[in-house]
């Protein structure tokens, strides 16, 4: 390949604003030297130059998830994968041809089923004891909030009627209280001491099978949103970012957010600032980064754990004594973040409902009022439901939203398992994106993958519909909360970029950045909005390289793919 590409024939996006015509972009040696009127690359001195032919497709930057888990996703598509089931049938009958194909495996692991799929989000052991023949099975829900469990698995634990629940977590019982086989929350850990750990190699594959998927849906980089900690059990994926690297395999540049311990304490924020010192040192092209902690504030509205204002009604519409879980106490959480800001960590937190945004708003206030402007860049991921007072808030202290757009839509687990049992009224506060764009607030965007498909123009296309491909339901929220289609792209480049800290070089098409770049066909800008998820991406360049080509459909086949996930498929961990 020669060192100098020129990109012609199609706009560019640049990373904001509306996309240049009549340009080309110009690439000498992974990194954009110039993007110049397509006139002047007519020139003797571009003469010996690659030209890449767009076609009338768009250039846009790279796109970067924001949050996002790549080695559990990875990892789940090599297991027992329940992620393309649509009802129940179809769950037990995925587990039962996977049992059936690994005789050999003692424990079926895996995960991806939709609560939306059983009564009351709460599928019964007895569907896994008769799929899996009497095996132990642990499954996550595609949210990661639950887990699934077979009686083998109950027992092996030792979980039994008289287990109490933890106070971060819930166990679905039978009437006479024995386990029911749903474990919400932190109730899954306790399977922790009996559940086989993942393997080295095993987290090794399933982060080269993420980062080959990935890279295929034009993403070239991340924020991996859970690192330094092992959940469901899959290992801290930091030793398989740092084996890719060592092999010259990791081709995205990776930030990783290390966990927060809810039942550590503040020295945490020492041994973090630390880590992130040796990951610099270690890694001076910075592949990876760890300036980041996560912090989960609470837990998700369809369980009924994510931290709320207002009490949920139970299902004769009655008021209850829940107002869901926060999972760090609120002056505790303040405490933390301060030091965090002080230190130079950046704080990336899960806040999903309308308390838990509070919290993490005043939170990061009381850290601005201790610490002045540290250049932070801290973020509050997920942002289901913001109160109307909250939402000026975000500008005020330079905090991003990092938003899952392809959840702000209707759709069955919403529909059945949410707005039922929340406050009237509340439907009009889902995913607030149009509010927070006119109140002048920064947006990185992300996936939460394996929670939902990676594909950013799935996303996309929810960001500016409010409505998935094909629905007849209105625009969750009104058509106000509705987002550009600049403004969602922006998101998902220049704002990722941003929360990234790797604005100086990645996230625009611009003179000096990195040429991480990404082809969609058709252009976006020139359909119509109900028809943003026909475009695919047709070519994905790391460093001026090209590292992703789409295969030419068939004639009988649709523009675009089919995308990988239904738009029941939600939050995360």
């Amino acid at each position: 390949m020669a060192d100098e590409l020129i990109f012609h024939g199609g706009p560019v996006f640049t990373g904001a604003g509306a996309p240049l015509e009549q340009h080309a972009v110009v690439v000498r040696d992974g990194r954009i030297v110039a993007v110049v009127p397509e006139t002047s690359v007519a020139l003797p001195a571009f003469a010996d130059a690659e030209r890449v032919d767009l076609g009338g497709a768009l250039l846009s930057p790279g796109f970067q998830d924001a949050h996002i888990h790549p080695v559990g996703g990875g990892i789940e598509l090599l297991q027992c994968n329940l992620t393309e089931a649509e009802d129940a049938a179809q769950t037990a009958e995925l587990i039962r041809a996977y049992a059936e194909a690994n005789p050999e495996e003692e424990w079926i692991l895996g995960g991806g089923w939709g609560m939306d799929h059983f009564p009351g989000g709460n599928p019964p052991r007895g569907i896994l004891d008769e799929a899996a023949g009497g095996r132990p099975v642990l499954l996550q829900s595609r949210d990661h909030h639950s887990t699934w469990a077979s009686t083998a698995a109950i027992e092996r634990a030792g979980i039994t009627a008289d287990t109490p629940d933890p106070d971060d977590g819930r166990i679905v019982r039978e009437p006479d209280g024995y386990p029911a086989g749903t474990f919400h929350e932190g109730a899954g850990d306790l399977f922790a001491a009996v559940r086989p750990a993942t393997s080295d190699d095993l987290a090794y594959q399933g982060l080269l099978r993420a980062q080959d998927e990935l890279i295929a849906l034009g993403i070239t980089g991340w924020q991996d949103a859970m690192v330094g900690a092992d959940s469901g059990g899959i290992a801290d994926p930091l030793a398989a970012y740092e084996r890719a690297a060592a092999d010259g395999r990791l081709l995205v540049h990776v930030v990783g957010a290390q966990w927060w311990r809810r039942d550590g304490g503040i020295d945490q924020v020492e041994r973090m600032a630390e880590r992130r010192e040796r990951a610099a040192a270690a890694h001076p092209d910075r592949r990876i980064d760890l300036g980041t902690t996560k912090i989960m504030v609470d837990g998700v509205a369809e369980n009924q754990t994510a931290a709320m204002l207002t009490p949920y009604r139970d299902d004769a519409g009655h008021d209850t004594c829940n107002h869901g879980l926060s999972f760090i106490e609120p002056e505790r959480l303040r405490e933390y973040v301060t030091a965090l800001d002080a230190s130079g960590q950046q704080v990336h937190m899960h806040a999903l409902g309308d308390r838990a945004v509070r919290e993490a708003l005043d939170a990061l206030q009381v850290a601005h009022d201790a610490n002045g402007d540290t250049d932070g860049r801290h973020h509050l991921a997920h942002l289901q439901v913001v109160a109307a007072d909250d939402v000026p808030r975000f500008a005020e202290l330079g905090a991003v939203a990092n938003i899952q757009a392809l959840w702000a839509t209707h759709e069955d687990q919403l529909d059945e398992l949410t707005l039922p049992f929340l406050q009237e009224g509340q439907v009009d506060r889902q995913y607030p994106f149009g509010d927070l764009a006119r109140d002048g607030v920064r947006f990185a965007a992300g996936s939460d993958w394996p929670v939902s498909t990676a594909d950013p123009l799935a996303a996309i296309h929810v960001a500016v519909n409010r409505a998935y491909p094909g629905s007849e339901h209105p625009p969750l929220g009104g058509e106000h909360q509705r987002l550009d289609l600049e403004t969602a792209l922006a998101a998902y480049t220049s704002g990722s970029a941003y929360v990234n800290r790797r604005d100086d070089d990645t996230g625009s098409i611009r003179e000096g950045c990195l040429a991480n770049l990404v082809v969609i066909s058709p252009d976006p800008f020139r359909i119509p909005a109900d028809d943003l998820h026909l475009t695919r991406v047709t070519s994905t360049w790391i460093e001026g390289r090209r590292v992703y080509t789409a295969p030419e459909p068939a004639a009988s086949e649709p523009v675009a793919p089919e995308r990988t996930a239904s738009a029941d498929d939600r939050q995360e961990s």
